[in-house]
């Protein structure tokens, strides 16, 4: 089976380019957009939404502290399931590259 981008080049560029205008410096910082980012994956439950996420806010500088923040949050907001998905990101800090 062919990736989705090889058969419909346009909407992969599309979201692409989205995520990169989402994500862009403004009045908030990248860090901090791809911490909410990944705190969305958690809390609609998207285990690749955790991954892709959680690497970019290593990639963003977000620090230990930080996340564990946020992870906070999540737990809060979602109750027992954003616990569930919160250890799933907290299991891809540590194992995903900085």
């Amino acid at each position: 089976m062919a990736a989705h981008g090889a058969d419909s080049p346009e909407t992969a560029q599309g979201f692409g380019a989205l995520h990169h205008a989402a994500t862009a410096p403004g009045a908030l910082d990248t860090k901090t957009k791809e911490l909410i980012a990944l705190a969305i994956g958690i809390s609609k439950q998207c285990l690749g939404c955790i991954v892709f996420h959680v690497s970019a806010c290593k990639a963003a500088g977000a620090t230990w502290a930080e996340f564990v923040a946020m992870v906070d949050v999540c737990i809060l907001m979602v109750g027992g399931p954003g616990y569930v998905y919160a250890l799933k990101a907290l299991e891809a800090w540590d194992a995903l590259p900085a």
